[in-house]
C-alpha cells in the first residue's frame, strides 16, 4: 500500500490509491486518485492529492502538489511540544508527545505522515471517520497548528522554563 521513492533528500510515500468509475453511454470510464505524502524526515512534510487516467500519473501529480504544500513541524527531542486535538470534516486525530524510546504509536495514514516529518516518539489516536483523506487532513491541521515554545512565549508574554 505505501510505496516509497527517494527524490534527492525527500522521501515519498503513497498513502492511498482509489479507482473511480464514471458511467458513460458506452460503459464505465476508470480514473485514479492518489493521496501522497512527501517529507525530509527532519521536520518538513507535505501532502498532495493527484487525479489522472493512469496510476503513475496520478501519483506524480500528488507528489508535485505535496512538494508545493510542504511545511515545517516544530519538534523537541523527536516529538511534538504538547498535546493536540485536531479535526477536519469527520476525521479527528489526538496526538500526544511521548518519552524517548516509545516509538511512533499511530495507525495508517497518521503513521506515514509523522514518520516522514521526522517524529520519533508520539502517541496518537484516530477518532471519527476512517476515511484516509479526512484523517490526513486532520493530522496536517494539527501539525500546522503546533507552535514552538519561543512562539508561545512571544504571543503570551510569559516564559516556559523546565524545572
Amino acid at each position: 500500500m505505501a510505496e516509497v521513492r527517494k527524490n534527492t533528500d525527500l522521501t515519498e510515500k503513497v498513502i492511498k490509491i482509489n479507482r473511480v468509475a464514471k458511467v458513460v453511454k458506452g460503459g464505465r470510464r476508470f480514473s485514479f486518485s492518489a493521496l501522497v505524502a512527501v517529507g525530509d524526515m527532519n521536520g518538513k512534510v507535505g501532502v498532495g492529492f493527484g487525479k489522472a487516467k493512469e496510476v503513475s500519473t496520478a501519483i506524480q501529480k500528488g507528489v508535485n502538489e505535496a512538494q508545493k504544500n510542504m511545511f515545517r513541524v516544530p519538534l523537541i527531542n523527536g516529538t511534538i511540544p504538547y498535546e493536540i486535538n485536531a479535526c477536519a470534516a469527520a476525521g479527528k486525530v489526538f496526538m500526544k508527545p511521548a518519552a524517548n524510546g516509545k516509538g511512533v504509536i499511530a495507525g495508517g495514514p497518521v503513521r506515514i505522515i509523522l514518520e516522514l516529518a521526522g517524529v520519533k516518539n508520539i502517541l496518537t489516536k484516530s477518532l471519527g471517520s476512517s476515511n484516509a483523506l479526512s484523517i490526513v487532513n486532520a493530522t496536517i491541521n494539527g501539525l500546522k497548528s503546533l507552535k514552538t515554545p519561543d512562539e508561545l512565549e512571544s504571543t503570551r508574554g510569559i516564559s516556559f522554563q523546565k524545572q
